[in-house]
């Protein structure tokens, strides 16, 4: 047996210098890059590096199709893989290619983005570009993007091809809920064009499919008129039933505010004071007598969007919808910014951590969307038990409705009507050994995905990973024949996104 092997993997080195030399030969516009690969094989997960033969930078969408049309020519002998690479923002290598072909989807950013303006506003974008560059030419035309990640340095085809959520789901639902349509590059090398109506089924495929049935060249976005500023609130309570009623009442109806979310903080003595730099206490004497005794909190965060004329009238409705909810009352906190910093606002947190040298290093991620019956079950164990010393990094919570979100994309979510968004964005510091440490993370995370499963809470991972088919199958449940009909549809020799690690490529020798 290890001599087979042996010979398999002096066969796959022997075909390399053709691989090379086949690329090298292609009709491209941009070019293959078979030295400086280094930084193909890191992301924003900074765990897992693995190096792939060639970075293509393209030029074109014709010079990506080329490319993995000539990886699909080369047939079931070759092991060739390719991935998109984005902002390199993904958390466990997804958009890596082992020994395959990685694509800078960033190169494409150059390509013209097309504004539409009147009654239905769109813009047409490269799948690389990057949404705060998008904010920044929309605001030029006065409108923008509905539905928003909390981080804007990622690229379109990037979120779109997990879902893309933030605190304007609940009214706007994910990115993925508003996109007109789509250009699409599949396993095959074909490029088409596709929407609801055209290709329906690539177009559902690829919204939420992890890169596994093609990649994202270009995409038409829904936009809305812009706001100029944003008046932006923190409020916090001490009761997790008093605050997910609160947060279930403002994401029912038509609410006052624009965006919504929430954050778990544990054992944070200096959180107020930590605040002032940038929100002001609505009552400054009595917010400095609010003591948090090591208790755990939990923060309501809110967002108006208006204009400078409309500043009376929003100052009302908020102090209206501010009365109706039951947070502790001297930690109202409120601050006006101009729309732009307020959607950009992590960008800023992130050269803080840059200049420190706590940018790059691992992120141990989990994201977890919970049903909205067994959210207090979870809150309960996880933030009681399994959490009692402070976290490493902010844990969201927040609840989004079901009814925005299509079900005819590949994303699985829970079956309830509402169901909440839990983030765990832990940062561990290098070579600790401590509570901060990779290892300690990595534990307790497996603690609440253990609980999870064992409480059978019914809860699905957003940015999902995991390491067997088996465990794919089951967070699929009855969309994994959907999924794998789909996959055998648009890329039969499963050459595309090999580090989502769903679909081993399988590779027949010739004798």
């Amino acid at each position: 047996m290890i001599l087979f092997f042996s010979c398999i993997t002096i066969k796959i080195n022997l075909c390399f210098p053709s691989i090379l030399s086949s690329l090298k030969t292609l009709p491209i516009d941009g070019h293959f890059d078979f030295e400086q690969v280094h930084h193909a094989a890191k992301d924003f997960g900074n765990r897992y590096s693995f190096l792939p033969l060639a970075v293509l930078r393209p030029k074109s969408v014709s010079d990506i199709a080329t490319t993995v049309k000539h990886v699909w020519q080369m047939g079931p002998g070759s092991e060739l893989t390719v991935a998109a690479r984005g902002h390199g923002h993904s958390l466990q290598g997804q958009a890596q290619a082992p020994g395959g072909v990685v694509i800078n989807m960033e190169s494409l950013q150059g390509l013209e983005m097309q504004f539409h303006t009147g009654n239905f506003p769109y813009v047409d974008v490269s799948g690389g570009e990057l949404w705060i560059n998008i904010l920044r030419e929309g605001l030029k035309h006065g409108l923008a993007p509905k539905s928003w990640t909390d981080y804007l340095h990622l690229t379109v085809g990037g979120t779109l091809s997990n879902a893309g959520i933030s605190g304007q789901a609940f009214r706007h639902g994910p990115q993925i809920s508003n996109v007109h349509q789509l250009e699409v590059v599949t396993g095959k090398g074909e490029v088409v064009n596709c929407s609801e109506k055209q290709n329906s089924d690539l177009f559902y495929s690829v919204l939420g499919g992890l890169g596994q049935f093609g990649i994202i060249t270009r995409a038409r976005i829904s936009l809305e008129p812009a706001p100029e500023m944003v008046k932006w609130i923190r409020v916090l309570y001490t009761d997790f039933a008093t605050f997910v009623k609160d947060q279930e009442k403002l994401i029912s109806g038509e609410s006052t505010f624009d965006y919504i979310e929430g954050f778990v903080i544990i054992n944070r003595t200096g959180l107020l004071n930590n605040w002032r730099s940038s929100f002001n206490p609505q009552d400054p004497v009595q917010a400095s007598k609010f003591k948090s005794d090591g208790r755990t909190l939990f923060c309501l965060e809110l967002a108006k969007y208006f204009d400078q004329d409309e500043t009376a009238v929003v100052n009302q409705e908020v102090k209206s919808s501010l009365s109706q909810l039951n947070h502790v009352p001297s930690t109202l906190f409120v601050s006006e910014v101009p729309y732009i910093e307020f959607l950009d606002r992590v960008h800023i947190s992130e050269i803080k951590l840059r200049s420190k040298g706590l940018w790059e290093v691992p992120h141990p991620w989990l994201n977890l969307l919970i049903p909205r019956s067994k959210i207090q079950i979870f809150a309960q164990h996880v933030f009681g038990n399994i959490l009692t010393d402070t976290s490493n990094g902010p844990i969201l919570i927040y609840p989004v409705n079901k009814s925005k979100w299509d079900n005819r994309t590949s994303v699985v979510i829970p079956e309830e009507d509402v169901f909440y968004l839990v983030a765990f964005l832990s940062s561990a510091v290098p070579s600790s050994i401590g509570t901060d440490g990779l290892d300690h993370i990595l534990i307790q995370n497996k603690r609440i995905l253990e609980f999870c499963e064992i409480a059978r809470l019914g809860v699905k991972q957003y940015l999902p990973h995991y390491s067997t088919q088996r465990e794919w199958k089951a967070h699929f449940g009855s969309e994994w024949e959907v999924f794998a009909r789909r996959k055998s549809s648009y890329d039969p020799l499963t050459i595309l996104a090999p580090g989502q690690r769903i679909f081993q490529k399988a590779i027949f020798y010739s004798q």
